[in-house]
């Protein structure tokens, strides 16, 4: 009898086990919380700020608070699934280590699902949509810059390991720089002329301009060609996790209207960098 019941246990929990193993994932298993990972840098998408004004959500491990466009969407997101929202400061060549190992559940950070990464990682619907633009110095020899092949023999960058950098081999004759860090970066190598311009979306260019009133966006009637995943930005998850659909759920409940009004007050209340 015992060597049956022994028997009849050992049967039941290798169904238990197979059966988890073959569950989806879910990120950092913690179901009450969900922990996102960005950069806090990338402003309007994402940046940081010492308080909780304007719907800032603190920073995990840290007195600081996040916010822009996908802190709020985030926020909204995490509403939907009865979540509190961790923000988790995390740079961005180390996003989606941090989410294979499971120390975040989902990339909100303006990141586009291109091909490369749809390798390593699972994305949802997209979340925003946007256009490449080139900023520069107002005023200097590129303000009224109307295609990209008029800064042939300019000093371009853009940031690294981002598709921004890869667009820039479309200049003929550009003088491509080293990719840069993070987007403060390149707004001061900007500044102090080491580069004649970089890469960036439009929101980003937006809010360089609406910063420091020495910058300028220019948007192309000739532009950099670009296949639709480079241009959208969508959330990042683990391959094969159980979020997505309840992600997609959420973001099928916020209107383009909603959603370009979330990104107006975003560049809005931006910090001035």
């Amino acid at each position: 009898m015992k060597k049956k019941l022994a028997l009849l246990l050992a049967v039941s929990l290798s169904a238990v086990m197979l059966l988890s193993g073959c569950s989806k994932k879910t990120g950092s298993g913690d179901e009450a919380t969900f922990k996102v990972g960005m950069e806090c840098t990338y402003a309007p998408f994402n940046w940081t700020q010492m308080d909780a004004s304007n719907g800032a959500v603190k920073i995990q491990d840290s007195s600081d608070y996040a916010n822009g466009y996908d802190v709020q969407m985030a926020q909204k997101i995490a509403d939907s699934m009865g979540k509190k929202l961790v923000v988790v400061k995390t740079k961005w060549e180390g996003l989606i280590p941090a989410l294979t190992s499971g120390k975040i559940d989902a990339i909100i950070a303006g990141m586009s699902p291109t091909a490369e990464r749809k390798q390593a990682i699972d994305f949802t619907d997209n979340y925003y949509t946007s256009n490449l633009v080139m900023v520069v110095k107002k005023g200097g020899k590129y303000d009224s810059a109307a295609s990209i092949q008029d800064f042939k023999g300019a000093k371009i960058t853009a940031q690294l390991n981002t598709f921004h950098y890869t667009v820039i081999d479309q200049i003929h004759g550009v003088d491509k720089l080293t990719a840069m860090s993070d987007f403060p970066a390149m707004r001061v190598a900007l500044e102090t002329g080491k580069i004649d311009g970089y890469v960036s979306e439009r929101p980003e260019g937006v809010s360089a301009e609406t910063a420091n009133s020495h910058f300028k966006m220019v948007e192309f009637k000739d532009g950099f060609k670009t296949s639709p995943d480079d241009t959208a930005v969508a959330v990042g998850v683990v391959k094969g996790s159980a979020l997505t659909a309840q992600i997609n759920k959420a973001l099928s409940a916020i209107s383009e209207a909603q959603r370009k009004e979330i990104m107006d007050n975003a560049i809005k209340t931006q910090p001035a960098q």
